[in-house]
């Protein structure tokens, strides 16, 4: 009997290990744990982006030189900044990014191949300088400017793909989506359409629903008051802006020019104007609002906070 006891209290202890064991193995991962990337299987891997030639990498890039600031964004967000080696002079964000003199419309192919890249991702307006890095078989990634948050998260898929870390770019691309959703649901909807001007300079340069930042005010459902003039960045007059009287004004020239609330209100006859009137005129930070990168949920947010303001007074 005692044997017996002794057997069946070894298999009942086999029987617990064993559903333990199973247990945990089919239990979903936690959301928590950070993705795990390897580079190794990865390689080689050809990728392209809407409009531009596709590039093929035999392995993981060491030596990444990036002359797009979004670009730049999207790097570290995605655990490749111990790769980038030189970015251009406007690739302000992260702080530890290696700025160099590098422009990518004026930079040639000698300036950028000094860097030793084994990738330099550029945007596509930089083809001349693609050119003459593929003559001396540099790969270029060249990236179009985003026209909505899908093609945002694409190039940033891409980036994963082309440096190693699809897992964490995917990973980043799902985190942004259920951010902006999040933002975007809770917002207020206002009981009457809300207009807006977006100014990129003090001389009413500005940007329609047409461009990506326009697209982000769509979210929200306001109305552009430049659509009218067509394209995607018009330049307006003081009377077309005064006449359409909006009730919100971002501005998107606060650093560069050094633009501020009190100083739109000091412009003859703005005064009038109803985002002056009640207080709603909001400062953006430029480059936030200007590129397509990671921080776009900063200006959705941004946006959202605007909206709901607008709203209680």
């Amino acid at each position: 009997m005692t044997a017996f006891r002794r057997l069946a209290a070894l298999l009942l202890a086999a029987l617990a290990l064993f559903i333990g064991i199973t247990g945990c193995a089919s239990r979903p991962r936690s959301e928590t744990s950070p993705p795990v990337d390897d580079p190794a299987s990865a390689f080689p891997v050809k990728v392209q982006l809407p409009g531009v030639d596709p590039v093929t990498l035999t392995q993981q890039p060491k030596r990444i030189v990036s002359l797009s600031p979004t670009a730049t964004e999207t790097l570290y967000a995605i655990g490749a900044g111990n790769q980038v080696v030189a970015v251009d002079s406007d690739s302000d964000h992260p702080k530890q990014a290696p700025r160099t003199k590098l422009n990518a419309l004026t930079a040639d192919a000698a300036a950028v191949g000094g860097q030793n890249p084994d990738l330099v991702i550029a945007p596509d307006s930089a083809r001349q300088l693609a050119e003459g890095l593929h003559a001396v078989n540099v790969p270029v990634l060249l990236t179009p400017a985003a026209a909505s948050l899908d093609d945002t998260y694409r190039q940033i898929e891409v980036l994963g793909q082309a440096t190693g870390h699809g897992n964490q770019a995917r990973a980043l691309v799902d985190r942004m989506r259920g951010d902006i959703d999040k933002i975007v649901r809770d917002t207020p909807k206002p009981p009457h359409p809300m207009s807006y001007y977006h100014e990129i300079s003090p001389d009413h340069y500005t940007a329609t629903a047409q461009s990506f930042v326009g697209s982000i005010y769509g979210l929200f459902g306001l109305t552009n008051i430049a659509d009218p003039a067509g394209g995607q960045f018009p330049r307006l007059s003081d009377e077309q802006i005064l006449h359409a009287n909006p009730n919100l004004i971002f501005l998107a020239d606060t650093k560069c020019c050094q633009v501020t609330p009190e100083a739109v209100a000091q412009r003859p006859g703005w005064g009038t104007v109803d985002a002056v009137r009640t207080g709603h005129v909001v400062p953006l930070d430029d480059d936030v609002a200007s590129r397509w990168g990671p921080r776009v949920v900063d200006l959705v947010r941004a946006v959202s906070d605007a909206v709901t303001k607008a709203q209680h007074g």
